[in-house]
């Protein structure tokens, strides 16, 4: 039998060589031969997966026959050139192992960098302080395959259990952890597009009914065999309302303006905007081209530098203009966008970080800081005024440091995980400004669970 352990590996610039992982094992056998292996909060998979730490990032390790691993590693990378929802192919290595169960053959592991601040499904459902973001499970699927058909992927294989859940200022982003089935095309035909919402109706009933049997589910969800066609209808509408062709007269030129900001509104950036004649002779059609969902986030990072997840974005630019009305008001004169967003990052988002410093660990400061203005929220909804930034703050570090687990509160707002870490994680009771009031008098738990795996 030839020689056990690495024959080829491939890693992308600016991540570890990996070379002091026990390769001459399957990952069945890893456990306890290094000790980088930590436990992560992780769905369903038909294959061995593992996960490994270099410092404070994280790696997810799938053992796959070595054809598969090449394809999905390539079109992973595909994904990610094209700006597309997924996990981020690191690596792909091959190796042979001396196991009885891979009869001695040649496996390839898939690497990919661990989608910190995600978590799969099952941990929506199973873990307490989480409710509030199952019934956003819908809308964030539907987004989901929205954005990748439009750009040209067909999944093949859409599920719950391969898909990962990101927290975003208290709804939900959805990302593809697996491309085995996959392809990328210039443009997805409407036959693989509708083979492929078939298919997620079909997985999205079996994913909920194995579910079912072993948690209760949310009302809206408690029909598992209608939950992929609500999916599919949230699709169809904002499917609809992104491909729409409108005619514009000769004076309306405005509607131009009105469609994409319309889009917009919705969080897609505009590309191209094509004027085509309607057959009316003094009509044009127009059509819109799409890029990705990431207008909110695209503006942020123009005006401030701050990466954030596109719902933290559009939380964060809201602040922004009602600043800038402020100075406005104050200055009897109409304020850039720029200067009210330097004001803010200056007299609000840093020194708010700063003072959060006891609680943020390895935290999402996005996500953090968006905690703290639902807190703020919360707190003057109840006091029926306005009780000010510094009041939300001093309210909210108090009640994250009472909080008991500081390991599970670092993993699910984004920080490092633990080799200690216990399986599966327990979440913490939110604080949810959507939700009904808490007694006056007791204190309402804060929300520290935005933003896990």
């Amino acid at each position: 039998m030839p020689p056990t352990g690495l024959t080829a590996i491939q890693i992308r610039q600016g991540h570890p060589d990996f070379l002091d992982l026990p390769w001459q094992l399957s990952l069945a056998e890893w456990e306890g031969k290094s000790p980088r292996l930590v436990q992560v909060p992780r769905g369903l998979s038909r294959h061995e997966v593992l996960f490994v730490s270099y410092g404070k990032v994280i790696y997810a390790l799938k053992e796959l026959p070595p054809r598969v691993g090449q394809r999905e590693y390539e079109v992973l990378r595909g994904l990610e050139e094209r700006g597309l929802p997924a996990v981020v192919a690191v690596g792909l290595v091959r190796a042979r192992t001396g196991a009885e169960s891979a009869g001695g053959e040649e496996s390839s592991i898939l690497i990919t960098r661990f989608l910190e601040g995600s978590l799969p499904y099952r941990t929506l459902f199973m873990n307490q302080g989480l409710e509030r973001y199952r019934e956003r499970l819908l809308d964030a699927m539907a987004s989901l395959l929205v954005r990748l058909h439009l750009g040209g992927f067909y999944w093949g294989d859409c599920s719950l259990s391969n898909t990962l859940f990101r927290r975003d200022a208290g709804e939900l982003q959805a990302y593809a952890v697996d491309a085995e089935t996959s392809e990328l095309h210039d443009k997805l035909s409407e036959g693989k597009r509708l083979h492929d919402l078939d298919i997620m109706e079909e997985n999205i009933a079996g994913g909920l009914a194995d579910l079912a049997a072993m948690v209760p589910l949310p009302p809206e969800l408690k029909d598992v065999f209608e939950t992929g066609p609500n999916i599919r209808r949230r699709y169809a509408r904002l499917w609809e309302e992104i491909n729409k062709e409108i005619p514009v007269a000769p004076q309306e030129s405005y509607r131009i303006h009105e469609r994409i900001r319309a889009l917009n509104d919705l969080g897609f950036s505009v590309g191209e905007v094509d004027l085509v004649a309607s057959g009316e002779s003094d009509h044009l059609r127009m059509r819109t081209i799409v890029t990705d969902r990431n207008y909110h986030r695209h503006q942020l990072h123009n005006l401030t530098g701050i990466v954030a997840e596109e719902k933290q974005a559009t939380l964060l630019l809201n602040e922004i203009q009602e600043l800038k009305a402020t100075l406005a008001r104050e200055l009897n004169r109409s304020t850039p966008l720029s200067t009210a967003a330097f004001r803010w990052l200056e007299e609000r988002f840093n020194p708010t970080i700063q003072k959060l410093h006891p609680v943020k660990g390895g935290a999402d400061l996005s996500e953090l800081y968006c905690q703290v203005l639902e807190h703020k929220w919360f707190l003057s909804e109840r006091a029926k005024k306005d009780v000010g930034l510094q009041k939300a703050i001093d309210d909210y570090v108090e009640l994250r440091k009472q909080q008991k687990d500081p390991v599970v509160t670092a993993l699910l707002l984004g920080g490092p995980a633990s080799p200690s870490l216990p399986r599966p994680v327990a979440a913490i009771s939110p604080s949810d400004g959507t939700q009904e009031p808490a007694p006056p008098a007791e204190p309402r738990p804060v929300d520290s669970t935005k933003g896990g795996r």
